[in-house]
């Protein structure tokens, strides 16, 4: 652990008490785990507050903690992590909060603390089907409008339901059951023959 990094995690469980649900220092990484019911207030605490100063979001990430602890973790399994940056005072922060339904993922939207939360924000509904309330625009960003499922979950299949390609005789895009044939990765070694003999050049 840096100076640094500790004196933030010894801020962020000063300041925020009972709702830091969790605050660790781990490789000079600070996160801070909340609940969803505070997510959004602490974000905005995060940001006002002169002691913090995080005035930048860098990312929101998706995460599905159902194969976490090979399949032990008996906690809510989505959760989103927002990597925050503070300029004023050189430090970053992981704000992590878990949505408390599985099969209907909710958290608050950031959108109207940072702005550039909108598209990871996206990304996350998208890849993980975590739904965002009071997003502006909550649409899915990278597969096609049709998709069915969410990718990043550890429960999608690894070939996916369907492919898509262009049929030229009708002149669209169709989607078709996935034709993947399984193939063998056995690796194949190559060796010159008298490899590793004495005196081989």
């Amino acid at each position: 652990m840096s100076a640094k990094s500790e004196r933030l995690a010894a801020l962020l469980s000063e300041c925020f008490g009972e709702r830091a649900i969790s605050v660790v220092d781990d490789r000079n990484e600070v996160t801070m785990v909340v609940s969803a019911a505070d997510y959004h207030d602490v974000a905005i605490e995060l940001r006002d507050r002169p002691e913090f100063s995080f005035e930048q979001l860098i990312d929101v990430s998706g995460l599905d903690y159902s194969a976490w602890a090979n399949g032990v973790w008996e906690k809510e399994r989505f959760a989103a992590s927002t990597h925050l940056l503070s300029l004023t005072h050189n430090w970053r922060v992981r704000l992590r909060a878990f949505a408390p339904d599985d099969s209907f993922p909710v958290l608050d939207s950031l959108c109207d603390v940072w702005p550039s939360a909108n598209w990871f924000e996206r990304e996350v509904f998208d890849m993980y089907g975590i739904m965002f309330s009071n997003h502006p625009d909550l649409r899915r960003i990278l597969t096609d409008y049709g998709f069915v499922g969410h990718p990043f979950r550890k429960d999608f299949p690894v070939s996916g339901y369907v492919e898509m390609r262009y049929d030229p005789e009708q002149g669209r895009v169709i989607y078709q059951p996935v034709t993947i044939e399984p193939r063998e990765n056995a690796p194949r070694v190559v060796r010159e023959e008298n490899y590793g003999d004495v005196g081989h050049g």
